[in-house]
């Protein structure tokens, strides 16, 4: 069941005020107020729909699973703007005047006004959505009892700020923007490995295409189907603006005030959140006397290794949610 809140008055971080912004969100496992909290972050092209059917990450969430919702109570607030559960009602502003830090604004409201919570137990985030869990935990230092990042970065680094700027430029461009901008973006999130371990040269006889081409088109085809231009747009644009020194001198004050226990999870070959940002990271909290633990991924699948080698992220964040 989709929950909506709305807020009054909103105004983002570079100052453009939103009269009234709808959120909506999605509630699972045990009865609030019963049971320790897990918040979720969803990815790019995710949303708050969990489990089920159609749920991205059904794996790790559910009975018995590694997030267990017979013994949690695990919330998952949609990014306004990705047009989930709320078809283009509120897809009325621009995507510029947007940051990862106003999503991150957004969901500790949801957090402590809405669902009325003044604790967390666990945060949890994947690729852009750990970039935003990053932003949450740094504004509200003592709401989280665990920060778990997945294939995610407190910063958007040179690189992926480059990305996102090529994605843009398509998005622009393109007679079939939404559609391209895809294929471009699932090369950065699998590996040349990956992609030889998968299709070693071989074609689609009907077509006369290359598999890895035919799979490309079928990723960008599929996108099309679910995913709009301008949600596009707006992820294209927080995952640009991650940053959490942005109101701070230095990492070590952003993050000066943080009590969690904080779990980075890497992946060895990742080729858009470098899993050695997230060493140096580790290195950096651990020098500062935060509680942190480094976690990495061995896989040839790059980015979307946290989609794939579920086995390894399951024996890597067992701890986290054991009682």
């Amino acid at each position: 069941m989709i929950h909506t809140f709305e807020i009054a008055q909103f105004t983002t971080s570079v100052g453009v005020r939103v009269e009234a912004l709808r959120v909506h969100y999605q509630l699972y496992g045990c009865e609030l107020g019963s049971a320790p909290v897990v918040v979720i972050n969803h990815a790019f092209t995710g949303n708050s729909q969990l489990t089920g059917k159609d749920g991205w990450w059904s794996i790790a969430v559910g009975d018995r699973r590694l997030i267990d919702t017979t013994r949690f109570t695990v919330v998952a607030f949609n990014i306004p703007g990705n047009g989930y559960g709320a078809g283009t009602d509120e897809l009325i502003f621009n995507y510029q005047h947007w940051t990862a830090v106003d999503v991150a604004r957004i969901f500790n409201y949801g957090i402590t006004e809405v669902l009325g919570l003044k604790e967390v137990y666990a945060l949890v985030g994947c690729s852009l959505g750990g970039g935003i869990a990053w932003e949450m935990a740094v504004l509200a230092p003592a709401l989280f009892e665990q920060l778990v990042i997945i294939a995610a970065d407190w910063k958007a680094t040179d690189w992926i700020i480059g990305n996102c700027l090529l994605q843009e430029q398509i998005l622009k461009n393109s007679n079939n923007p939404l559609h391209d901008a895809r294929l471009h973006a699932m090369l950065c999130y699998r590996t040349p490995q990956s992609l030889k371990m998968k299709f070693d040269r071989s074609t689609h006889l009907p077509t006369q295409l290359y598999n890895v081409e035919s799979w490309l088109l079928h990723h960008g085809e599929k996108l099309q189907e679910r995913f709009s231009l301008s949600a596009y747009k707006l992820m294209n644009q927080l995952i640009k603006t991650i940053d959490i020194t942005r109101d701070h001198d230095s990492f070590a004050a952003a993050v000066h005030d943080l009590d969690s226990e904080i779990t980075l999870v890497a992946i060895d070959s990742d080729l858009y959140f470098s899993p050695q940002e997230n060493r140096d990271t580790a290195e950096e909290l651990a020098a500062l006397g935060k509680s942190v633990h480094y976690k990495e991924i061995h896989s040839v699948h790059g980015h979307d290794a946290f989609l794939i080698e579920f086995r390894q992220l399951e024996r890597l964040l067992r701890g986290c949610f054991e009682e």
